[in-house]
C-alpha cells in the first residue's frame, strides 16, 4: 500500500484520478439506465440488448478515430465537442418515446460520440510519474475505476426503480456533463501534447501485445457484460438487490486490484487473473437462488477483474510508442466495447428464452475463452518482471557534422 500512498502524493495525480473518475462515473449507470428504461417502455429485455448494443458498437467504431484525432486537434478540442454531442443523444433518449430502430439509431451516435476520456489519462499517465510508478498506478487506477461500477448501480437502480427510469437517464447526462467539464479543464490535460503518429491508421493493432489485450479485454467485458444483464434480470426491475449484487460484485474488483496490483506481470499473468473470472462466474450460475450467496460467488468473480484490466493497460504502455499509446488504448476500449455490446445482446435474448441463467451461460463462455486466448499466448505476453511499462519513446533522425 505504500507504493499506493506514494502515488497519491505526486503533484496531480490524485485530482486527474478524481476528475477522470467524474467523467466516466455514467459509464456505470448508462448500460443499467438503457435497460430499465427500455425495457419498461417497450417490456423486452432482448429490445434494450440491442439498444445497449447499438451504443457499444458505435463506440467501437469511434474510439480508436477519436483517440487518435487527439495527437492531431488537441485531447480538449475532440474532448470537448463529443461530449456535447453525447449528452445531447443520451438525453434524447431519455426525454423522447421512440421506436426500437430510431432509439438504436440514437443510441448508436451516442456511442460514436463518447467522449475518448480512458485513452487521453492513459496517455497522460506516464508524464506525470517516473517510470517505476507507471505499473502501480495502472493497477490503482483500474482499481479506483471500480468505484464506477460500486456507485454507479445503485444510484441509478435507486433512481430508476423509486423515481423513474426518465429521471436515471437524465441524472446520467448530468454527471457525464459535469465530470467532463472538470476533467476537460484539469491543467494536466492541456499540458500533455500527443504526438502526431507517423503510422498508418491501425497499424498498431497489429502489434501483438496491442492485439492480444484488444482480444481479452473484448472477452472479459463480454462476460462482464452478461452478468449485469443477468443480475438485473434475476431480480426484477423493481427490486434493488440488483444494483447491491452489482456493487459487491465491484467491490470484491477492488480489493483485488489493491491486493494484486504489486505482483509482478509475467508471461501468465493475464491468464491467471481470467481463470479467477471464470471460476467466479460458473459458481455463480449455481447461485442465482440468493442475493448474498450470488454476492458471494461474484466477489470471487470480481478479484479476478480489476488486476487483468490493469495487466493489459500495461502490456499495451510497453509495446508502442508515446504517438501510438491513444490509438492503441482506443482499440483496446473498442474490443471492450464490441464484446460488452455481443455479451449485452447474447444475455438479452437467452434471458427471454431461458430465463436469467441463460445470461450466465453466455458470461461463463466469454470468461472461458478469455482464460485460454492468454493461456495459449504466453509466449507474446510481455514480461515485464523487472522491466519498465512506459511507452516507447518516439525518436528523430539526430543530423550529425562530419568531424
Amino acid at each position: 500500500m505504500s507504493s499506493y500512498s506514494s502515488l497519491l502524493k505526486t503533484p496531480g495525480v490524485a485530482r486527474i484520478i478524481a476528475a477522470q473518475l467524474t467523467a466516466r462515473f455514467p459509464f456505470g449507470m448508462l448500460s443499467l439506465a438503457f435497460l430499465l428504461h427500455i425495457e419498461r417502455i417497450h417490456h423486452s429485455y432482448g429490445a434494450a440488448g440491442l439498444v445497449l448494443g447499438a451504443m457499444s458498437i458505435g463506440q467501437a467504431i469511434a474510439g480508436p478515430m477519436t483517440s487518435r484525432l487527439m495527437g492531431v486537434l488537441g485531447m480538449r478540442t475532440v474532448l470537448w465537442t463529443t461530449l456535447a454531442l453525447c449528452s445531447a443523444a443520451v438525453a434524447a433518449i431519455g426525454v423522447f418515446v421512440m421506436p426500437i430502430p430510431l432509439t438504436m439509431a440514437v443510441a448508436f451516435f451516442a456511442g460514436l460520440s463518447m467522449p475518448p476520456i480512458q485513452p487521453a489519462v492513459r496517455t497522460i499517465y506516464p508524464k506525470m510519474v517516473n517510470s517505476r510508478q507507471l505499473t502501480p498506478l495502472f493497477s490503482l487506477d483500474a482499481s479506483a475505476q471500480e468505484i464506477i461500477w460500486i456507485a454507479g448501480p445503485v444510484a441509478i437502480t435507486f433512481v430508476s426503480t423509486q423515481i423513474g427510469t426518465v429521471e436515471g437517464v437524465l441524472m446520467s447526462v448530468a454527471i457525464m456533463l459535469l465530470g467532463g467539464a472538470w476533467f476537460i479543464s484539469s491543467p494536466e490535460v492541456g499540458r500533455v501534447r500527443i504526438p502526431r503518429s507517423k503510422r498508418r491508421f491501425g497499424v498498431v493493432l497489429a502489434r501483438p501485445p496491442v492485439l492480444l489485450a484488444t482480444v481479452v479485454g473484448f472477452l472479459l467485458i463480454g462476460s462482464c457484460a452478461a452478468v449485469e444483464a443477468g443480475v438485473v434480470a434475476n431480480f426484477g426491475e423493481g427490486s434493488p438487490f440488483a444494483g447491491i449484487v452489482l456493487a459487491i460484485w465491484s467491490l470484491g474488483s477492488l480489493v483485488g486490484g489493491l491486493a494484486f496490483g504489486h505482483i509482478p506481470i509475467g508471461p501468465w499473468a493475464t491468464a491467471r487473473r481470467m481463470l479467477i473470472v471464470f471460476v467466479g462466474v460458473v459458481i455463480s450460475t449455481f447461485m442465482l437462488w440468493s442475493w448474498w450467496g450470488l454476492s458471494l460467488s461474484l466477489i470471487i468473480a470480481g478479484l479476478g477483474i480489476a488486476p487483468a484490466l490493469a495487466v493489459l493497460f500495461a502490456i499495451v504502455s510497453a509495446s508502442v510508442k508515446f504517438s501510438d499509446t491513444a490509438e492503441a488504448y482506443g482499440w483496446v476500449g473498442t474490443g471492450q466495447l464490441i464484446g460488452a455490446a455481443l455479451g449485452s445482446a447474447l444475455a438479452g435474448f437467452l434471458i427471454d428464452a431461458h430465463g436469467p441463467v441463460g445470461a450466465f451461460w453466455v458470461a461463463g463462455a466469454f470468461a472461458l475463452v478469455g482464460f485460454l486466448v492468454p493461456a495459449l499466448a504466453w509466449r507474446v505476453h510481455p514480461d515485464l518482471r523487472g522491466r519498465d511499462a512506459s511507452p516507447i519513446p518516439d525518436t528523430e533522425p539526430v543530423p550529425v557534422q562530419p568531424s
